[in-house]
């Protein structure tokens, strides 16, 4: 190991995550990846590495020092340089839940089916699948890459687009309307796996009859009780719930990065409408990611 980062001081959850692992849901296996996708390859791109490199999810403070050799760093936004055996602080996020700190050339985990982050619910990637603690130490690649400015800004307050279906006959005549009409909030008890909205009631026409079926991340899936449920990186590769829409690649990150009472409101768009919000929006990634 040539060059490494060494947690000093893990203040709060913080996790290794990449591009994800894509193709690899019929073997039960989730996509995972970055949270907020967007923020995952700013932080990347203002260092010289591919979007989808390895790099710190942070939920919470990290102290870190950089042993090996001089690297640039990006935290949440800002770049800078850091030299053998400097430390150097992550503040806990402020404008979402989550802050991505990337280091030149990229974290060199163990590739674990294709991907090098960390999925929490199979305790796998990453660091031994589970979050950093003090002592962790992080490998990296061998950078060099051109470092260029990568605009990232994501409005949290934005409607988030929704394409609806395909479940909607499981559910009441008016499950639509409310979807598309009413304020939901973000509940605490959210995570990776999916984002649970507090708000009205979304009526099924056949609670119980569902059966399981291929998930997808931004599904919004709807249990007996009514309350939704937003697929995240780590969702489920099947599930038995109604699905009443599923909210377009575009915006998973506006609506993921939301702290626990953020407010969320829907607006519906078309498929074709939705292929062409990607398009425009793919170029934040430098590449756009595998469709």
């Amino acid at each position: 190991m040539d060059a490494w980062l060494e947690v000093i001081e893990a203040g709060g959850p913080a996790m290794v995550q990449d591009g994800g692992r894509a193709g690899l849901m019929h073997h039960g296996v989730p996509p995972g990846g970055a949270l907020v996708p967007e923020w995952l390859a700013a932080a990347n791109r203002a260092v010289g590495n591919v979007w989808s490199a390895a790099a710190l999810e942070c939920y919470g403070r990290l102290e870190l020092r950089l042993r090996g050799r001089d690297a640039w760093v990006s935290v949440g936004g800002r770049t800078f340089r850091v030299e053998d055996g400097g430390r150097f602080s992550v503040p806990a996020p402020e404008e979402g839940v989550v802050r991505y700190t990337a280091v030149e050339g990229g974290l060199d985990m163990p590739e674990v089916l294709g991907g090098r982050g960390t999925l929490p619910v199979a305790r796998f990637g990453g660091v031994e699948g589970r979050v950093l603690k003090r002592g962790d130490v992080l490998p990296l690649g061998a950078g060099g890459g051109a470092r260029e400015e990568a605009g990232a800004a994501l409005s949290l307050e934005a409607e988030v687009r929704v394409v609806l279906g395909p479940d909607l006959g499981c559910f009441g005549a008016g499950a639509v309307e409310v979807l598309l009409e009413s304020t939901f909030t973000v509940s605490p008890t959210s995570d990776r796996v999916g984002m649970r909205l507090r708000g009205p009631g979304l009526d099924q026409a056949d609670e119980g009859s569902g059966l399981s079926r291929p998930m997808v991340r931004g599904a919004v899936q709807v249990p007996a009780s009514g309350e939704a449920i937003v697929l995240g990186p780590d969702h489920p590769t099947i599930g038995g719930y109604p699905v009443l829409a599923v909210v377009i690649r575009a915006d998973w990150g506006c609506l993921a990065a939301r702290r626990p009472g953020a407010v969320v409101r829907f607006r519906a768009v078309g498929v074709d409408e939705a292929g062409e919000i990607w398009r425009r929006h793919a170029p934040v990634y430098g590449a756009a990611p595998e469709t």
